[in-house]
């Protein structure tokens, strides 16, 4: 296949986005990277907050740098949702629409009469995401969060840091991109329901039904789906493995710095110039480390996990103390070529030039400015257009809407 033949995956989907700031926004570019049609609805006073976000002198076109950074390929249609005219309009777009996103907090669209119930006569097979701090219901449904309360009541930010040390936040805004990842697959998730249900419905889509408990295709989901995505509720999943210790030992963990809670080594060392950190994840690893960095007697001293495990402490100190003699370079060239895991801890600007982050394009053009690429790889070519001023698609959009 050329790539002038190639379709993108989402491409003929239409995806209305009302939100704003980080985690609404960064679920609703993967659908366009890949191939959806995304159309903000910003409210014309300002629209998106994060359009405002300045720090220091990284403004662009009068818009923040973060908002270009979320916000490329995508539409800008303005409307004030209060408005019954825009309103109309955006009830509209809806009606063509195959999914709607937004992060309000829980009441507003209810007060907007855009709730799934309401968009149901709109739509009826619309897929909708709520993404709010604490999810529609419960004790904390109305409380007020960012990313910074999110990892701090997730857990994640009383194992991160230095033993001993205070809480650290991690260094890029988990608890939303984690919660616009999540979405993001939610979202495909809900939309392949609704492509089952419609080909059942002539006929098709039953090579794999689902199974009722006496073994009785079960009917597909029918109507309108609608995600309540909670970002702590994300954040909570993350613990994976470090909720099970504790679940199974009773042992509240705390930070351990860059190293893992059992695994040893695998953690970050100091070296002569920098930084790097291996990762010996496995017995197989544990020799040829000891051979590249010339301490062969580690290999039947701490032969294995369980030993190194206990006397963390000396095994951590020795390889330290190696470490310091030699520059990042020189030991990353050493372990890679003994096939170990592990690599240099890069600064930004190192990880942007970096010849295998350049040769998989994650750092593109849009014709404007560089950004990061599309990390979701799908045979066919990748194109960035820029962040859309605001409204700046509303007068083009307006004309194919229907008139009452």
């Amino acid at each position: 296949m050329s790539t002038t033949d190639f379709v993108k995956p989402l491409e003929g989907l239409l995806v209305l986005d009302f939100s704003q700031f980080l985690a609404g926004p960064s679920a609703a570019l993967r659908r366009a990277d890949l191939g959806a049609r995304v159309i903000k609805i910003e409210r014309p006073d300002g629209g998106d907050l994060c359009r405002r976000l300045y720090i220091s002198n990284l403004e662009l076109e009068g818009d923040s740098t973060l908002f270009h950074s979320i916000n490329r390929n995508k539409e800008s249609f303005s409307a004030d949702l209060k408005n019954e005219e825009d309103r109309r309009r955006v009830l509209a777009l809806l009606a063509r629409a195959d999914v709607l996103i937004q992060n309000f907090r829980p009441g507003v669209m209810e007060r907007l009469r855009l709730t799934p119930q309401h968009l149901r006569a709109v739509r009826p097979d619309l897929v909708t995401c709520s993404m709010t701090a604490f999810g529609g219901d419960g004790p904390y449904r109305d409380l007020p969060a960012y990313d910074l309360v999110l990892q701090a009541m997730g857990g994640g930010m009383s194992i991160t840091g230095e033993p001993g040390g205070r809480p650290t936040r991690a260094g890029i805004p988990i608890g939303d991109l984690a919660g616009g990842a999540f979405a993001a697959l939610a979202v495909c998730a809900a939309l392949l329901s609704r492509e089952r249900h419609q080909q059942w419905g002539r006929g098709g889509g039953r090579a794999l039904p689902g199974r009722r408990e006496g073994g009785e295709d079960a009917p597909p989901q029918t109507g309108q789906q609608h995600i309540d995505l909670s970002l702590l509720d994300v954040q909570v999943s993350l613990l994976t493995y470090v909720a099970q210790y504790f679940m199974t030992d009773r042992q509240v963990p705390g930070p351990i710095g860059s190293a893992h809670q059992s695994v040893v080594p695998y953690q970050a060392f100091q070296t002569a110039d920098g930084d790097l950190v291996v990762a010996v994840f496995g017995e197989s690893f544990w020799a040829p480390l000891c051979r590249a960095m010339a301490l062969e007697d580690l290999i039947d001293r701490y032969p294995d996990n369980a030993t190194r495990h206990t006397c963390r402490q000396e095994v951590v100190e020795r390889l330290q103390r190696r470490f310091l003699e030699r520059t990042t370079d020189e030991w990353v060239e050493a372990i890679w070529a003994a096939g170990v895991p592990g690599g240099p801890v890069n600064t930004v600007d190192r990880v942007l030039r970096d010849p295998q982050v350049r040769h998989r394009r994650m750092v593109v053009s849009d014709g404007e400015r560089e950004l990061l690429g599309n990390p979701i790889k799908t045979g066919g070519p990748d194109t960035f257009t820029p962040a859309p001023a605001l409204g700046q698609h509303t007068a083009e959009l307006l004309p194919i809407l229907p008139h009452e």
